[in-house]
């Protein structure tokens, strides 16, 4: 079984769900060209993939607690966006569109570009369990929030993490 830990709660999986995890999605067609509006590509530049509010405030509460961690750790597979070395400890802050939350419900949402996004919504999500068994395999604890955890219930999403450092 494989245990993803969100303070939503802990999600298992058994060896079926595994296996369906598996499977490949289809890379993008090099001659996909997709014809952007000026306003699309304006707004699409400013989504920011490090120092996001979420990930910020996770950071600094976890530092007043004195835990001391690096940030975007380039050796690990998946740069995780806080590494806590001396307890082994990978901290992923997923944004909801991007890494597929509720994604069997949203899938059938998508209205406009489905042909790219949802490749690359699904791809993103195979590359997450891929980067969590990497850093199993080196031994690593991985724990993945969701952006709207730590928005919504900071405190909850902190004790999570502190108490797999207090057993550690």
């Amino acid at each position: 079984m494989i245990l993803e830990i969100s303070v939503s709660g802990f999600h298992m999986k058994s060896k079926k769900d595994k296996e369906k995890s598996n499977n490949q999605v289809q890379p993008f067609k090099n001659g996909m060209n997709f014809n952007v509006d000026p306003k699309r590509s304006a707004l699409m530049s400013k989504i920011k993939g490090k120092n996001t509010k979420p990930e910020i405030a996770l950071r600094k509460a976890l530092w007043a607690l004195g835990v001391r961690y690096r940030l975007n750790y380039k050796k690990l597979p998946g740069c995780p966006d806080i590494v806590i070395h001396k307890y082994k400890l990978a901290i992923f802050v997923d944004g909801e569109f991007w890494h597929g939350y509720n994604w069997e419900e949203k899938r059938p949402k998508i209205k406009t570009n489905r042909e790219y996004w949802i490749p690359k919504i699904e791809k993103n999500m195979q590359r997450d369990k891929e980067t969590n068994d990497s850093l199993q395999l080196l031994g690593y604890k991985v724990i993945r929030f969701w952006d709207f955890e730590v928005n919504n219930n900071l405190p909850s999403c902190i004790n999570l993490v502190v108490n797999h450092l207090n057993k550690v």
